[in-house]
C-alpha cells in the first residue's frame, strides 16, 4: 500500500470523505515555536491533501496530515473548505517548480514539495476539483432560483385569507434577497503554468506521475547508496561499484525525463495546434452557413 492510500484509509474513509490527491511538503520558513528549545527539530512527515465529502452536497476541503516519527498512523492536525481558500500561488508560471503558496482567510503557507511533479500534480487536481466545486453550486442556486419563481407562478387557491401576499410584494421581496445575497469568492491560482489551468489534463497528469515515480525512484536509490547495509548479505560491495551502479541508475532516469519533458511539450503543442483547427473550422463553418 503506497502512501496516499494509507492516508486515505486511515484519515479520510472513517470520515466518510475521499482523498483525491496528498503531496508531501516542507516550509520553505520554519515557524519558531516558543515554547520548544531552541534547536529542537520535530520528527514528521507533513502532507497537504485535498479530499471531497461522499454525502451531497458535496464539501471540498484542504487537510494537512502529519506523520510523527516512531507512530504508523497519520494523524489530522488542520482542516480548511475550499471556501477559505483564498489563493494558490505557483511562484513560477515559467517553469515546474517544487515552490507554492496557500493563502487562506487567516493563514498562509509557504510549502516545497518534495518534487516539481508532485506540485504540479497536486495543483492541477486541486484546480480542476475546485472548478468543479464552484460550478455545482452555481448550479445549485440557479436551481433554487427557478424553483422560487416557479412557486411564485403558481395559481393560488381561491378564498385565499389576507394574509397571502400580493404578487408585487413577492417581487419585491425575491430581488431585495437577490440584493442581500452575496456570492462567495472563488479561489484564485495565480503564477501557475496554463498547462495546470487548461485543457489535456489527462495527458499532463500521466506525464507528471511518471516523472513523480521516476524521481521517487532516484531518491530510493540515493537512499539505498548511502545506507551502509546496501547490498545481499555476505555480498562486499566497494565504494567505486556503488557509485557507478547510481550514477548509471541517474543517467538512465535523466533519459527518461528528458523523454517525458519532450512528449510533455508536444502534448501542449498538439493542444494548441487542435485549437487553432477548431477555431478555423468554426470560422469556415459560420462564412458558410451565410
Amino acid at each position: 500500500m503506497n502512501i496516499q492510500s494509507a492516508i486515505n484509509k486511515e484519515v479520510f474513509i472513517p470520515r466518510d470523505e475521499r482523498m483525491l490527491v496528498a503531496v508531501e511538503v516542507r516550509r520553505r520558513k520554519r515557524k519558531r515555536m516558543s515554547f520548544l528549545p531552541a534547536g529542537a527539530k520535530g520528527d514528521y512527515t507533513t502532507f497537504i491533501c485535498v479530499s471531497v465529502t461522499n454525502t451531497r452536497p458535496h464539501q471540498l476541503f484542504i487537510t494537512k496530515v502529519k506523520k510523527f516519527g516512531g507512530s504508523s498512523p497519520f494523524t489530522k492536525r488542520t482542516q480548511w473548505t475550499v471556501e477559505k481558500l483564498r489563493q494558490v500561488n505557483g511562484i513560477n508560471p515559467n517553469k515546474d517548480s517544487a515552490e507554492f503558496d496557500l493563502v487562506f482567510d487567516n493563514a498562509v503557507d509557504q510549502w516545497v514539495a518534495s518534487s516539481s511533479a508532485e506540485k504540479c500534480i497536486f495543483v492541477q487536481i486541486l484546480y480542476h476539483a475546485c472548478q468543479t466545486y464552484w460550478e455545482g453550486k452555481a448550479g445549485s442556486l440557479g436551481k433554487v432560483g427557478r424553483q422560487r419563481r416557479a412557486n411564485q407562478g403558481a395559481p393560488r387557491e381561491v378564498g385565499a385569507g389576507p394574509s397571502d401576499s400580493s404578487p408585487g410584494s413577492a417581487f419585491r421581496t425575491l430581488q431585495s434577497r437577490r440584493k442581500s445575497y452575496i456570492p462567495p469568492r472563488q479561489t484564485e491560482f495565480i503564477n501557475c503554468q496554463s498547462k495546470l489551468t487548461g485543457d489535456a489534463c489527462t495527458m499532463n497528469l500521466v506525464i507528471y506521475r511518471c516523472k513523480a515515480f521516476l524521481n521517487r525512484m532516484k531518491n530510493r536509490m540515493v537512499t539505498n547508496h548511502r545506507s551502509p547495509s546496501w547490498g545481499q548479505p555476505g555480498q562486499c560491495i566497494t565504494g567505486s561499484t556503488l557509485g557507478n551502479a547510481v550514477q548509471r541508475v541517474n543517467v538512465v532516469l535523466g533519459e527518461r525525463g528528458d523523454k517525458l519533458t519532450r512528449a510533455e511539450d508536444k502534448t501542449v503543442d498538439l493542444m494548441h495546434k487542435a485549437k487553432q483547427f477548431a477555431d478555423t473550422a468554426h470560422k469556415l463553418a459560420l462564412k458558410h452557413s451565410k
